[in-house]
């Protein structure tokens, strides 16, 4: 697999079908998008609203493509980002769950990278 090719295509696709079943019951005052900056490897699921008067902005899902393994930063999904890249075949050497402070990674299934 060339990853430099194929991780873009897979992350684009993993959160496409995430916001497409947030669409299913769409919520007229959030709207839920994808922002994507494919030449840095940015990857950024967002809610932008309000609701019940309060104001709704957030990363629902932010995920870099960084020496070609996937740095989760933030990840609010049920099962995790991680689960689904896993699934998808990508291993688990490739996948770091940045959101874990680095001297912490040691403890999970993941890649250590700092």
């Amino acid at each position: 697999m060339d990853k430099l090719i194929e991780y873009p295509k897979l992350m684009k696709q993993i959160l496409s079908e995430y916001l497409e079943l947030c669409n299913r019951r769409p919520n007229r005052d959030i709207k839920t998008f994808l922002i994507v900056d494919e030449p840095k490897g940015h990857y950024i699921w967002m809610n932008l609203g309000w609701q019940k008067g309060d104001r709704i902005a957030g990363m629902t899902v932010y995920v870099r493509i960084r020496d070609s393994k996937f740095w989760i930063e933030e990840d609010w999904t049920e099962d995790g980002i991680a689960a689904d890249l896993v699934r998808a075949g990508v291993p688990k050497e490739d996948i770091v769950l940045a959101f874990h402070e680095p001297k912490m990674r040691q403890y999970t299934d993941f890649a250590v990278a700092s």
